[in-house]
């Protein structure tokens, strides 16, 4: 165990752990020479979340402290989705708390999952600090969007799953929110030497203001990638693995208008449907935030699809 609260044996178990109740990633030809993309927006409930959530209930139940009266989660939407319908394969309920402003797809395909939906506040943190109180008041499991070792391991099986697909990677390009994605992918991207990139908009920036204080700090939180990347602190886990990672980790930031290009390109040049928080990874290559060196092998991870394909065609005309 590390100062990130897991380490890479995490990561492993959880792959075992959650073996054959997620789908295992496709990694792709991104288009330019030495790009490739790992396709994690085809996973079950449309993002990586699924991984951690699986992982955490199934240790839970392993364990025997899944309670009758279920999980519950704050979520900016992904995390809620996946912590839903990993609930209902568990056969227990789930009570997810969401800022009033999550998009729409997102509650209503929590709720064709079965969850029990409540919207408090405008930020995250607002609707986090709802959903502890009702977990000391019901019983129910408290489970974390992103700050918890099993999300994070679960999160990191994508990573050996992209060696798999990609022998000889040498980057993986991710975006951030709250960092579980990051944490996980980055401890097991140390494991065998390969660079991780740890994406960020500029006005969500809570890794790399973190990492520049020394410390976790608050942010503002203002970006088209909000409902999913809008923590305005990142974990303290994801904070010890950059510091660990040393040169083998880099934090960039783009702008909103390369997310928004970002997201178009993928829909009109590869017909990959996204939400902004998958296209911010995509951005940091395309906008020059990271520059690949000649031959170098990198994967950026398209984590997310829970987006209104209205709005996608709203960016493919603006």
């Amino acid at each position: 165990m590390t100062r990130a609260g897991f380490d890479y044996q995490d990561v492993r178990a959880a792959r075992e752990r959650i073996a054959g109740a997620v789908r295992p990633v496709g990694v792709v030809p991104g288009g330019r020479e030495g790009l490739w993309f790992a396709l994690e927006q085809l996973q079950h409930t449309g993002s990586f979340k699924a991984r951690g959530a699986q992982n955490f209930l199934r240790a839970h139940r392993e364990a025997g402290t899944l309670p009758e009266a279920g999980v519950t989660i704050a979520s900016g939407g992904n995390a809620g989705l996946a912590c839903a319908w990993a609930a209902a394969q568990q056969g227990v309920p789930a009570t997810v708390f969401l800022p009033v402003n999550a998009p729409e797809v997102k509650v209503a395909r929590l709720r064709g999952y079965g969850a029990e939906v409540r919207t408090v506040g405008r930020e995250y943190a607002e609707a986090l600090a709802a959903c502890q109180e009702y977990a000391a008041e019901s019983g129910a499991l408290a489970s974390h969007a992103y700050d918890h070792p099993l999300i994070a391991a679960g999160a990191g099986t994508l990573l050996d799953e992209i060696r798999d697909g990609l022998p000889g990677v040498d980057t993986v390009v991710v975006a951030v929110g709250g960092g579980g994605l990051f944490a996980g992918v980055a401890t097991a991207a140390a494991e065998h030497g390969i660079r991780t990139v740890a994406v960020e908009p500029e006005n969500c920036r809570a890794l790399n203001a973190a990492i520049g204080a020394g410390r976790v700090v608050d942010v503002d939180v203002d970006s088209v990638a909000a409902d999913s990347l809008g923590a305005r602190r990142v974990s303290a886990a994801a904070l010890a693995v950059a510091v660990r990672g040393g040169e083998g980790v880099e934090s960039v930031l783009v702008p909103e208008a390369a997310i928004v290009a970002a997201r178009r390109a993928l829909w009109e040049e590869h017909r990959l449907v996204v939400e902004h928080a998958a296209a911010t990874a995509l951005a940091a290559v395309r906008h020059g935030a990271y520059r690949a060196a000649e031959g170098e092998r990198v994967c950026v991870v398209l984590c997310g699809a829970n987006t209104d394909p209205a709005a996608l065609a709203g960016d493919a005309v603006s």
